[in-house]
């Protein structure tokens, strides 16, 4: 319990969230715009002092296959900003849906 409290204290408490798309041929360019490290879905994060940043890594075997890795400093920073943030989250995935053809939610991992 105060190893927790700790680690949030120092700032090496974390929390993930991970996902897989899988992009439709001829979108690789806008969802890399949409979903990458300065892209629409990091800019509606960063209005959270909780979120920490965004990875997009594209698989070199599978050109259209992507997966990010949205780090956050706690579950419940995560949980509270989805929460207070649900119309602007639903708005940008419904905007972005004609990107993929497939998104899979992969899981939420916390050290």
């Amino acid at each position: 319990c105060s190893e927790d409290v700790n680690r949030a204290e120092i700032g090496l408490y974390m929390f993930l969230v991970l996902w897989e798309f899988e992009v439709k041929s001829g979108c690789t360019e806008r969802f890399q715009s949409a979903y990458g490290p300065s892209g629409d879905w990091v800019r509606l994060f960063r209005t959270d002092h909780s979120f920490l940043e965004t990875r997009l890594l594209q698989d070199p075997s599978s050109p259209n296959k992507f997966i990010t890795l949205d780090f956050w400093r706690s579950r419940s920073a995560y949980e509270s900003f989805t929460e207070n943030r649900a119309a602007a989250y639903s708005a940008l995935d419904k905007n972005c849906e004609n990107l993929t053809d497939r998104e899979t939610h992969l899981g939420n991992f916390e050290n």
